[in-house]
């Protein structure tokens, strides 16, 4: 009997997947538990419909992710700090200040925790890389300068 899992199920397959299965299996075990459905034409139909739509939300975030690094890619961002006599600064540039300004300056959202940069500890401009999607990173420059 063939059908559709409804979740993950060990030594059998994923969620989402159609396999192959005995009847007594299926009827004793899988369907009581909810954890498949057969496979007719409206759950076939389902399947597709759902593959379709993961598709298109991965291209959608593919193209989205693409396009920010396009936008980034060289541009230079200008953070303002206040620094001692010697120009080190009093603490430290961060990545969220840095992903702060990237939005207030490119309009692009970038999480934090995606941003790799140096130590900034003085003025100057400093290489930075933003991972945008797994594959998909840019390199821009963060200009750090005094008040």
């Amino acid at each position: 009997m063939k059908v559709v899992l409804n979740e993950d199920v060990k030594s059998l397959g994923k969620k989402g997947e159609m396999v192959t299965v005995s009847d007594g299996y299926a009827r004793n075990f899988l369907f009581p538990r909810k954890l498949a459905v057969e496979a007719n034409a409206q759950a076939l139909n389902e399947l597709k419909n759902r593959e379709t739509a993961a598709r298109h939300k991965h291209e959608t975030e593919i193209a989205n992710a693409n396009a920010a690094a396009a936008a980034l890619e060289g541009k230079t961002v200008k953070l303002i700090a206040r620094a001692g006599s010697q120009g080190r600064l009093f603490g430290s540039v961060t990545a969220k200040e840095v992903a702060e300004q990237l939005h207030k300056e490119l309009g692009v959202e970038a999480d934090r925790r995606k941003i790799s940069i140096d130590d900034v500890k003085a003025y100057g401009t400093y290489a930075a890389e933003i991972k945008l999607y797994p594959g998909i990173s840019a390199t821009f420059y963060v200009l750090v300068a005094g008040e």
